[in-house]
């Protein structure tokens, strides 16, 4: 059984990365025609380090998060229809499920529309300086989607407990909403604030999704590990055009959308303790972000150069594409430390 769902995930996985390659050059065409250029170049006089560093990128087009979330959601519907019309086939690749996959599908679809919005109001020049919405705004529309999750975990699946590696699972009770939308909201934000270099947001929640995949499978949770595998291929094929010189950008639609489904993962398998490591690129971005606010608002002073992280260094001299792969080869040294925690706790 554990094989057969082995070669299932992988053949997902590899469909799912021909797939997105073939729907690119008819995302690309469709961001072309709509003229949907970067947003938010923040202007010299406001953050001259980040000017500096950014300025020659304004006209490479964002919203390329469209491949991957359309290709994952293609996929399910695709295989979903042909489940109930092709027996074999379509029951062997359909990996929507209600107890496993409904949540994720329809926090992915919902938070990407949310995103496209977003970053069509940027294309469009609307909102606050011309940026799309503002971040309150953007906050209070995730935390809603993020609260909506949050009671049907609670209220309807009955989740109410936290799993603390080596202790077991502690009932946490009402707690657990707020828990829940905590980690929704976060990641989703620090997947957005690590989407500042070409190639360093898909590849380092590529290794997130890896990592929960194999929790799922392991947990034998074999349509969520399934749905997690078509991410990540789909996620490789973004990278293809993504890596320096990135051909587009991934966008609030693609961002906000991956990083707030990988916090559903963490929900869905009782790991999100596991999440800092899973997430490492992540976390640090933000962290960083809350320590140069906090030390400017109370010193007066910066921390960094210029924040999230990756831009400090930027400024120091570092190229991009060094930038990206050393993060990409902690967030993988972090992950795989991430794995040998999970299964050290869970079989000891």
């Amino acid at each position: 059984m554990a094989i057969f769902e082995a070669v299932r995930i992988l053949l997902l996985f590899a469909l799912a990365f021909i797939v997105a390659l073939i729907i690119t050059p008819f995302v690309v065409y469709f961001l072309e025609k709509l003229g949907a250029r970067k947003k938010n170049i923040r202007d010299e006089k406001s953050a001259p380090v980040f000017y500096s560093l950014h300025k020659n990128k304004s006209s490479t087009p964002t919203m390329g998060g469209v491949i991957i979330w359309a290709t994952v959601l293609i996929m399910a519907i695709v295989f979903w229809i042909l489940d109930g019309t092709i027996d074999g086939f379509g029951s062997y690749f359909n990996f929507v499920s209600r107890a496993e996959t409904y949540l994720p599908l329809a926090a992915l679809l919902l938070t990407a529309l949310v995103g496209l919005v977003d970053d069509l109001l940027g294309i469009l020049r609307r909102g606050p300086n011309g940026g799309g919405l503002s971040v309150p705004k953007k906050l209070i529309l995730y935390t809603l989607v993020a609260a909506v999750g949050a009671w049907w975990f609670y209220f309807k699946l009955g989740f109410s407990t936290l799993y603390v590696p080596f202790i077991g699972d502690v009932n946490i009770g009402i707690l657990y909403i707020l828990f829940f939308v905590f980690v929704l909201v976060a990641t989703a934000f620090s997947a957005n604030e690590t989407d500042g270099l070409d190639g360093l947001a898909a590849g380092t929640m590529l290794f997130g999704f890896a990592a929960f995949g194999i929790v799922a499978f392991v947990t034998h949770r074999y349509d969520l590990a399934a749905m997690n595998a078509a991410v990540v291929g789909a996620i490789l094929a973004f990278l293809w055009f993504n890596i320096y010189p990135a051909r587009f950008f991934m966008g609030d639609t693609g961002s906000m959308s991956l990083g707030m489904t990988l916090g559903i993962m963490a929900m869905l398998t009782n790991t999100a303790l596991f999440l800092p490591l899973f997430s490492f690129i992540l976390l640090m971005e933000s962290v960083t972000v809350i320590i140069q606010v906090l030390s400017k608002k109370i010193r007066k002073k910066k921390v960094f150069l210029s924040t999230p992280i990756h831009h400090h260094f930027e400024a120091l001299g570092w190229p991009e594409t060094r930038v990206t792969m050393r993060f990409w080869i902690i967030e993988g040294i972090a992950t795989s430390l991430g794995l040998i925690l999970f299964f050290i706790a869970r079989f000891i």
